[in-house]
C-alpha cells in the first residue's frame, strides 16, 4: 500500500479540452469562401470530364448508337498497331515540339537581353514584342493565312521570287510556316518571364565576375543562366505543354493539309471524333495516350531542371 507522500508525488494528468479558436475559424471560412467556387468550377469542368474521358476510352461510344459497350484495351491496341495516321501525327507533333521549344525560348531570352540592356526604349520594345500574344491564336492563323496566300506571292512579283514558296500548299514548306506563326505569337509571352528573371539577378554577382576577369559571355553563362534557371524551367514547361497540344494554328493555317502532311495529334483526335468518323470512344483513347505522354515528359523536364536551379 502506497504512503500518502508517495501518492502526492504522482503527476496528475489533466484532460485536454478542445477550445474553438474564432480567429482560426474565420480564416478557414475565408479560405473556403474564396477558393471554394474555384474548386467547384475545376471539379465540374475539369475533373469530371477527365474521369468521363478515361471511362469512355474503354468503350465503343459513337454518335450513331446510344448503347455504349465496354471494349477494354482494344482502342489503345488499335491506336498503337493499326492506325498509321495517329503514329504519323505523333511523330510530327514531337518534331514540332522540339523545334518550337528550342527556338521560342532562345529567341525570347535573346530579345529579353536586348531589351533589358536598353535605357530609354524598354517600354516600347516590350510592347512591340508582346503585342502578337494579345491576338487570339486562331485569329493570328487566319491573318497569316492571308499573308502567306495573298501578300507574299504579290511581293514575289517585284523581284522577290524567293517569297513565292507555296507556304501553305507545299508539304515541304507548310510545316515550317506553322512553326513561324507559332514562334511569332508565343515568343513575347516568354520574353516577359525572362525579363522579370533578368531583373532579379543580383548586380554584385556580375560585378564580382567582371572583377575576377570574366568576359561578357562567361558572365552570362556562369552567372546569369544559373540565376534565371527557375524562369527557364517555367518557360520550357509552358512551351512544352502548348506545343504538344497545338491545334488552333494548324487548324487555321492548313487544316492538317496538304493531305495529312501537317496533321498534329490534337487535329487527328478532332478528326476522329467530329469529322465524319464520330468514334468518340476511340478519340478519348487517343486523348489519354497524349495526356500520359505529356505528363511523363513534363515530370521528367521539371525534375531535371529543378535540380539545376540555384538561389541568390
Amino acid at each position: 500500500m502506497r504512503s500518502k507522500a508517495a501518492i502526492d508525488t504522482i503527476p496528475v494528468t489533466k484532460k485536454k479540452t478542445f477550445v474553438f479558436n474564432k480567429d482560426k475559424g474565420k480564416k478557414i471560412t475565408s479560405f473556403l469562401t474564396f477558393l471554394g467556387p474555384a474548386f467547384i468550377f475545376y471539379g465540374i469542368f475539369m475533373l469530371i470530364p477527365l474521369i468521363g474521358a478515361v471511362y469512355y476510352s474503354f468503350t465503343n461510344w459513337n454518335a450513331g448508337s446510344q448503347v455504349v459497350r465496354f471494349v477494354g484495351m482494344s482502342n489503345y491496341v488499335e491506336a498503337f498497331t493499326n492506325d498509321p495516321y495517329f503514329k504519323d501525327s505523333m511523330f510530327l507533333t514531337i518534331k514540332y515540339t522540339a523545334i518550337v521549344v528550342v527556338l521560342q525560348n532562345v529567341l525570347a531570352l535573346a530579345i529579353a537581353l536586348f531589351i533589358e540592356y536598353r535605357n530609354r526604349t524598354k517600354s516600347l520594345f516590350r510592347t512591340v514584342f508582346f503585342m502578337p500574344n494579345m491576338v487570339s491564336l486562331i485569329i493570328s492563323a487566319f491573318m497569316w493565312s492571308f499573308i502567306f496566300s495573298i501578300v507574299l506571292p504579290q511581293l514575289a512579283e517585284y523581284g522577290l521570287g524567293f517569297l513565292d514558296q507555296g507556304w501553305l500548299g507545299n508539304p515541304d514548306v507548310s510545316f515550317y510556316s506553322i512553326i513561324m506563326v507559332a514562334i511569332w505569337r508565343g515568343t513575347g509571352y516568354m520574353m516577359i518571364i525572362y525579363i522579370a528573371a533578368l531583373q532579379g539577378v543580383p548586380v554584385h554577382l556580375k560585378e564580382a565576375a567582371i572583377i575576377d576577369g570574366a568576359s561578357s559571355f562567361q558572365n552570362f553563362v556562369h552567372v546569369t543562366i544559373p540565376m534565371i534557371m527557375h524562369a527557364i524551367t517555367i518557360t520550357v514547361f509552358l512551351t512544352l505543354n502548348e506545343a504538344f497540344k497545338v491545334f488552333d494554328v494548324v487548324y487555321g493555317l492548313t487544316g492538317g493539309g496538304p493531305g495529312r502532311s501537317t496533321q498534329v495529334v490534337a487535329l487527328n483526335i478532332f478528326e476522329e471524333a467530329f469529322s465524319g468518323n464520330f468514334r468518340y470512344g476511340y478519340a478519348n483513347a487517343k486523348s489519354m495516350i497524349l495526356f500520359v505522354i505529356i505528363l511523363i515528359i513534363t515530370i521528367i523536364q521539371v525534375y531535371v531542371m529543378k535540380g539545376k536551379e540555384v538561389e541568390a
